[in-house]
């Protein structure tokens, strides 16, 4: 697992610091921004320093829902998608990636919810996280 990053809550992370860290990760970065901006332009996002994980988050919303929460690594990004436990049958019979479906089917049952987190290293990384936003959309 790589390390995070952006943990100074004195430097904003613009543009050019999140490419710096995420590097040839940008293209994955681009092309995911571009994908969102383009079908889901009512999307709001918030990058908001958090003291208990000592680090900056981008909150993505839909109104008040928030969609996902993404942070910066080094040489990549992660998104996490929270799903309650009555989203179970939505989530394992998703077209998302089996391994992804592990994680939620392996959850802390006690849990009412769970995070789903895709990791960009391709192309096949910004599909899965296109289907866990669709899907998250869907659920009520």
């Amino acid at each position: 697992m790589a390390d995070t990053v952006l943990s100074d809550k004195n430097v904003y992370p613009s543009e050019g610091i999140i490419f710096s860290h995420i590097g040839k990760s940008a293209k994955l970065w681009i092309e995911f921004f571009n994908y969102l901006h383009a079908e889901h332009p009512d999307f709001t996002e918030e990058w908001h320093y958090y003291n208990d994980g000592k680090s900056w988050l981008m909150k993505v919303r839909r109104k008040t829902k928030t969609v996902f929460w993404l942070s910066l690594a080094d040489k990549t990004f992660r998104t996490t998608f929270y799903f309650p436990s009555k989203a179970e049958q939505a989530v394992l019979g998703s077209t998302v990636a089996d391994e992804l479906k592990d994680t939620f089917r392996n959850r802390n049952k006690d849990s009412k919810i769970h995070g789903i987190t895709v990791w960009f290293h391709n192309k096949q990384d910004l599909e899965q996280a296109k289907i866990l936003c669709d899907l998250k959309l869907s659920l009520k």
